[in-house]
């Protein structure tokens, strides 16, 4: 069931914002991860950390490009 819209700013803006926001907390706390995965001395979780990292920063950019895009049609 889909909520009705309260705002001036469309569900697909907001969807992306969201995603985008997610993805930069992720790659943010990621750096922690890598570190103490680093200092326990577990390479298989330092490079999952860094994959998870990588992944985030990769769909960041996609929800970034996709809202640059969404800008310019509305200008």
């Amino acid at each position: 069931m889909q909520e009705q819209q309260s705002t001036s700013i469309s569900n697909t803006y907001y969807d992306l914002v969201s995603v985008l926001y997610h993805a930069l907390e992720t790659a943010q706390t990621s750096a922690t991860y890598i570190q103490d995965a680093q200092q326990s001395g577990n390479n298989d979780l330092v490079s999952f950390f860094r994959q998870v990292q990588q992944d985030a920063n990769n769909q960041a950019s996609r929800a970034s490009q996709l809202l640059n895009q969404l800008g310019a049609q509305t200008r």
